[in-house]
Parts: structure tokens; C-alpha cells; sequence
């Protein structure tokens, strides 16, 4: 079954990165995950910054706004999708993953299987 890791950062440093782990903490967390087979897609995010919110108005009207929209202290930073047998399975790789430190938090959700 496929699980989606959404990584939140919540304190970060002078440079956006998560001030409780390295570099090299994601760097051996992600060779973890591709050397257990269980590596379906991820990415990291761009800076805050660099986003903008799209929403449409019940007559069909877009407004577009830079950055997001509401304030928040913990910022989307990235994803994992895993592919393994259970939630179980999923909760103990998100406890691995070096977002889920400190601060940080990982929320898990299953990937929706429409038959498709």
C-alpha cells in the first residue's frame, strides 16, 4: 500500500533547513528508504517564498496570492511516497525520518486507490 510522508519543518535556520537535523541525516535517511525497495516518488520543497495560493470563488473568479495564505510556524518542506505493506510499516519509516525530529513532524497518509 502506498503512504504519503509529509514533512513539516518547524524550527529552521538562517538558511531554511531544519535546525535539528543535517544534511547528512537526510542524506542516509533517503539511501534508507531507496535501499529497503520502498521508494515510490519525493521530493523537497522550494523556499516559502517562492509559493503562491490559488483560489476560486463559487462564480468561478481566481485570486492568486504570493506565498500562503494563512501564517503558520511549521512549513510543508518535502515528501516521501513509500510503498509498504501496512500502516505499521509506514509509521515506524516516518519515526526514521529526520523531519519527524524535534520541532519537526511527519503527518502519514494513504495514497487514495481508485481502481485506476
Amino acid at each position: 500500500m502506498k503512504y504519503m510522508l509529509l514533512i513539516h519543518a518547524g524550527a529552521v535556520d538562517e538558511n531554511g533547513a531544519a535546525a535539528e537535523c543535517t544534511v547528512e541525516d537526510w542524506t542516509a535517511y533517503d539511501k534508507a528508504v531507496r535501499d529497503a525497495g520502498i521508494h515510490v516518488s519525493g521530493e523537497s520543497l522550494a523556499d516559502l517564498v517562492t509559493a503562491t495560493t490559488v483560489r476560486v470563488g463559487p462564480s468561478g473568479e481566481r485570486t492568486v496570492t504570493d506565498g500562503p495564505f494563512a501564517e503558520t510556524r511549521e512549513v510543508l518542506g518535502g515528501f516521501y511516497v513509500i510503498d509498504v505493506p501496512d500502516l505499521d510499516v509506514a509509521l515506524d519509516w516516518a519515526a526514521r525520518c529526520p523531519g519527524s525530529w524535534g520541532s519537526g513532524a511527519v503527518v502519514v497518509r494513504p495514497v487514495a486507490d481508485f481502481g485506476a
